[in-house]
């Protein structure tokens, strides 16, 4: 059975960028969160663009390091289907901002394990990022390390970080994750949007699932 890999096109800032991931075929947009970062997106202009989104699309909203209040705050302005955790969140914040989260870390290879270990076991959580930075630098790490790490892990795995049209493949085929997360490899600049590129991604990803 052919498994489809979901894709998160993230960083997204214009609606035009919006509606060239929703034509390309992403599963959701990632909307960051993060003050002082180039493609922080105010949450209420970030909501404008969610409440535009055709059936089925979800939007994801990218924060680091929020307290309950800050997150339940951030969430009533903009109410994203789903919301990603990025930065060093300790279990019982995570715990209480779930469910509906996903959490993210960077891959080392010191940690890994326990990292995996740590978050298997929070039932709020509904999928686990791997990163190749703390995020949005466009690094990626070596793939072929994690398989002994993800094998038969009760969690689903989204993989990111300097993923584009050109790695993409290579990376479904030796993690079958279930969704890659794509926002440098797919810009002319930081926050800045190709769609050209955003189309030329989802088709490799399409075209991997299908080898």
């Amino acid at each position: 059975m052919t498994t489809r890999t979901r894709v998160k096109v993230c960083g997204i800032t214009t609606v035009d960028a919006a509606n060239s991931a929703v034509e390309a075929g992403a599963d959701a947009v990632g909307f960051v969160f993060v003050k002082d970062t180039p493609r922080y997106i105010d949450p209420e202009e970030a909501a404008a663009i969610m409440f535009s989104l055709p059936p089925f699309v979800s939007a994801v909203g990218v924060v680091q390091d929020l307290d309950v209040d800050q997150f339940c705050a951030l969430e009533y302005s903009c109410p994203a289907h789903t919301m990603q955790l990025h930065g060093k969140e300790p279990v019982d914040v995570v715990q209480a901002c779930g469910p509906g989260v996903i959490k993210a870390f960077k891959y080392e290879d010191a940690t890994i394990q326990s990292q995996l270990t740590r978050w298997a076991k929070v039932d709020e959580l509904d999928a686990i990022l791997i990163d190749g930075s703390t995020g949005g630098t466009g690094e990626a790490f070596e793939w072929a390390k994690l398989v002994p790490h993800i094998q038969d892990f009760p969690k689903k795995i989204i993989i990111a970080g300097g993923l584009d049209a050109s790695n993409v493949e290579e990376v479904i085929q030796t993690l079958r994750p279930y969704a890659v997360d794509v926002s440098t490899g797919v810009e002319d600049d930081p926050g800045v949007k190709n769609s050209e590129k955003i189309a030329e991604f989802c088709a490799v990803v399409r075209k991997a699932d299908a080898s």
